[in-house]
């Protein structure tokens, strides 16, 4: 039956961009990943609000005048929880995926933002400060669990031509929320005493949109097959994402891998961690989600107003400024996006990581000489704004994409929840030292992001190969030789045909799989999508 369903069909697969594919990009994104951006800057505007709330709701509660110091701390738990609740999401990512799927984890996750949005909504009514800090904890569960699993949705779904196209959507969504909030907590829209609590409970609305649409999409293909051993659900799904196109070549590749991974189940963290066939993806996925925090961009978003102010920005213009800050983020977010296929991950990861440093040595330099020179305020703003261009160019999305892209199957749930966990462990560790970093060291702290920043750099240009237009074996494949494996392990329920010359029907050849050899045998290998994976140096990949 199956096999009659894709039948009928002799066109080449099919790898344009259709309406589907990009309409499930955009909806998983706009209910999800820009919530991600929205959190991280709304409560930069509303800060001196917030603060007065607890101040005025501790006085009342248990008579305590709370000093500047006390404040500070509250407020920077206020930014941080939500990077506490990232991080619990993020631990809840792989069991989630692999019981309900990719798209079942999204919609059921949407209750979360309901319960969190109405806390932090209610809390100015109810004068209780915890609902506030308790609503951010619950919207940072769902950013946890969203921002793993989009990028693993849209990259199950894409096809290897344009993985790096939607990968990066969900990025440009988390500039646009970062920028919608900036626009939102302007004083002539939300950013007055009585709306900050509407401003926080908005998140409420594109999730409502994406509960009502979302569920009407397909399943990923991948995880309808290797994982449910659906047929006749996968080639449905492919054929609404793709519409047109014979579909066949992307289903037998789904096949292949999953024969490879027929004796494996879904690998957990520690498995994980201890398989050594992995090691150097692990490492991979620890630098590059580890460095796009500590790189400084959510100190820079957390508390962009403060850092306008300390460059000498007049008051009344900072919140323009700041606007400002948001455009550049979503035109550098959709340059990355629509060059990626172009130009590679490995470009953009280098180019801006090494931006970012740039930047960071600049602001340090720029504040130090500020008081001699006036117009150093220009320059500090102007790298501030270089930090957040870089960042969204590359940094900002390529992270999660390639940890969807270096990983099988069996362990892309662990290795998202471990990528997940240092995200986020560096988001909360960015979110509520930088304060007391910068009373501590003043402007040198940026020369650490620099440092951390130009180490990415380096470690991408040496380390991480280009996986632009690869499958996801082609892309363990290229990882083999780091992490010390031979072919036989990396196809441990396939053949591998060594072959003295080219033949089109080779006769006598020898097959070897697991230490068996077998001989005297003929195969026929002309057809590509039938059977044959990988073919290089002589070696060919056969699954019989």
């Amino acid at each position: 039956m199956a096999e009659e369903l894709l039948q009928g069909n002799n066109e080449k697969l099919t790898s344009h961009l259709t309406k589907p594919l990009l309409a499930v990009a955009f909806l998983a994104s706009f209910g999800s990943s820009m919530l991600y951006g929205y959190n991280l800057a709304v409560v930069n505007s509303p800060a001196q609000y917030i603060k007065d709330f607890y101040n005025e709701t501790l006085l009342e509660s248990h008579g305590l005048t709370p000093d500047g110091h006390l404040l500070t701390v509250l407020y920077s738990l206020t930014v941080s929880i939500f990077a506490i609740g990232g991080m619990t999401g993020a631990l809840l990512v792989g069991r989630l995926v692999t019981k309900y799927g990719r798209k079942g984890t999204l919609v059921r996750s949407t209750a979360l933002v309901f319960m969190g949005g109405a806390l932090m909504g209610f809390s100015r009514w109810c004068r209780i400060p915890e609902m506030v800090i308790i609503g951010r904890f619950i919207t940072g569960v769902h950013s946890g669990i969203s921002l793993s699993v989009v990028p693993m949705y849209l990259g199950e779904i894409a096809p290897k031509n344009l993985r790096g196209f939607l990968g990066l959507v969900p990025s440009i969504h988390i500039c646009l929320g970062v920028f919608i909030a900036q626009v939102l907590g302007l004083s002539e829209i939300l950013g007055k005493e009585e709306h900050w609590p509407l401003l926080l409970s908005l998140v409420a609305v594109p999730t409502m949109v994406q509960l009502i649409l979302l569920p009407w999409f397909p399943e990923s293909p991948r995880y309808l097959l290797i994982e449910r051993g659906d047929v006749h659900a996968t080639i449905a799904a492919l054929k609404w994402f793709r519409t047109k196109g014979n579909i066949q070549a992307e289903v037998e590749e789904m096949q292949e891998e999953q024969r490879s991974l027929s004796s494996m189940q879904t690998l957990s963290v520690c498995s994980l961690l201890m398989d050594t066939s992995v090691r150097w993806q692990v490492l991979t996925v620890a630098v590059v989600n580890i460095g796009m925090q500590l790189s400084g961009i959510d100190a820079i978003w957390f508390y962009t107003n403060d850092i306008f102010r300390n460059a000498g920005i007049p008051d009344p213009y900072i919140q323009y400024t700041t606007v400002g800050t948001g455009a550049i983020e979503v035109i550098s977010g959709m340059l990355g996006c629509f060059t990626i296929e172009r130009l590679g991950r490995r470009p953009l990861m280098i180019g801006g990581f090494f931006f970012m440093g740039l930047c960071c040595a600049g602001i340090t330099v720029s504040v130090l000489f500020q008081p001699q020179l006036s117009y150093m305020r220009y320059i500090s703003v102007g790298c501030v704004i270089g930090i957040i261009a870089g960042f969204c160019i590359g940094p900002a999305g390529v992270p999660f994409l390639i940890t969807a892209e270096l990983f099988k199957q069996s362990h892309r749930p662990a290795a998202y929840t471990v990528a997940g966990c240092l995200n986020w462990m560096s988001n909360f560790t960015i979110g509520f030292v930088f304060p007391f970093l910068e009373i501590a060291t003043g402007p040198f702290c940026y020369l650490i992001f620099c440092a951390v920043c130009l180490g990415v750099a380096v470690y991408t240009f040496f380390i991480i190969p280009e996986t632009k237009n690869k499958t996801f074996l082609e892309i363990s494949q290229m990882f083999a030789t780091k992490n010390e494996i031979c072919e036989e392990e990396l196809y441990p329920n396939s053949w591998l045909i060594h072959l003295s010359a080219p033949a089109e029907r080779p006769c006598n050849p020898q097959l070897r799989q697991n230490g068996y050899t077998m001989s005297n045998a003929c195969f026929d290998i002309t057809d590509e999508r039938r059977g044959v994976d990988h073919a290089n140096g002589g070696n060919i990949i056969v699954s019989l």
